[in-house]
């Protein structure tokens, strides 16, 4: 199978098992900038919905990748920004759901939920995971750095009507940075606000990839045992995640297509690699760190690969 512009993977995801990924927006395209994202900073900051792609032709390779036979336990609407900001994502959601029974999850920041429009558009998913990182205005600022035009009042109260309107599962996830928000008042103020939202599961994480900002670390064991003794939540990082899956043959451009959406550590390669039967992964790994197109960091004493 051809490498795709749209659905990716399936990668492995914590949460949901083995997750077929499908992005509707361009890289990079967020209301946030957050100082943790995996991707790095935003390139294209926009609080506007837009039609980036017409749905059809999502819906055309979800069709294509179907049809392969692929075996998958949930769809993921994820994108390499902020998938919310797609403007058909309604009736995208609605055209999955009518071409498999696989769960169909939304990965989101949550900014947008105070636009109506955009919360009944989310009813029709089985899941909705927004992130709840900051508990006040000087947080939300620190850690998201969001686009102008959203302010914190906007964003909890939309979250807090969508969790009190919304049908489906609603896990939430709280992003936990070493010295910025994972002391005991913080920790307070996070229980505060979760107490006021009606959720199903709380998802506890830690930056596990290299971030946007060299000065932001994960938290220590100790301490995330700390937190999810508060606020009841699950550790992510004690979830098993299975492994990655790609169609093309050809195992460079394999690795590539999957780091383009997914970055994936040195370990993660090599895995893959050995799961197809590759003879030459220390040349491919030696490959990657001389492309141009890969950047190559190294964090938590391990090497990251993630498209440039």
């Amino acid at each position: 199978m051809n490498e795709m512009k749209f659905v990716y993977g399936p990668v492995p995801s914590r949460r949901l098992g083995i997750s077929l990924g499908i992005s509707p927006i361009p890289k990079k395209t967020c209301n946030y900038s957050c100082i943790y994202c995996q991707l790095g900073r935003t390139d294209h900051m926009t609080n506007k919905r837009r039609m980036f792609y017409p749905v059809k032709e999502i819906v055309k390779e979800f069709e294509m990748t179907l049809k392969a036979n692929i075996k998958f336990d949930a769809v993921t609407i994820v994108g390499e920004g902020e998938p919310t900001l797609y403007l058909g994502l309604g009736e995208l959601i609605d055209e999955i759901k009518k071409r498999t029974d696989k769960p169909v999850a939304v990965i989101t920041n949550g900014a947008l939920f105070y636009d109506k429009k955009l919360r009944s558009e989310l009813y029709c998913a089985d899941i909705v995971l927004p992130t709840l990182d900051a508990y006040d205005a000087d947080t939300f600022k620190r850690i998201n750095r969001p686009h102008g035009s959203i302010d914190f009042k906007m964003v909890s109260s939309g979250l807090k009507l969508f969790s009190e309107e919304y049908q489906g599962q609603l896990w939430i996830e709280l992003m936990l940075i070493d010295g910025i928000n994972d002391d005991d008042s913080s920790l307070k103020k996070y229980s505060e606000t979760l107490g006021e939202l009606k959720y199903a599961r709380l998802y506890i994480n830690t930056p596990v990839r290299p971030p946007a900002e060299p000065y932001v670390k994960a938290v220590e064991r100790e301490k995330m045992d700390h937190a999810v003794d508060v606020l009841g939540g699950i550790s992510i990082d004690l979830l098993q995640s299975q492994g990655f899956h790609s169609e093309i043959e050809n195992d460079y451009e394999a690795i590539i297509s999957i780091i383009k959406r997914h970055p994936m550590n040195q370990f993660e390669i090599e895995g893959f690699l050995s799961s197809r039967d590759c003879k030459n992964i220390d040349a491919i790994l030696c490959d990657l760190k001389k492309d141009s197109k890969v950047i190559s960091l190294n964090y938590k004493g391990y090497d990251t690969y993630r498209l440039k």
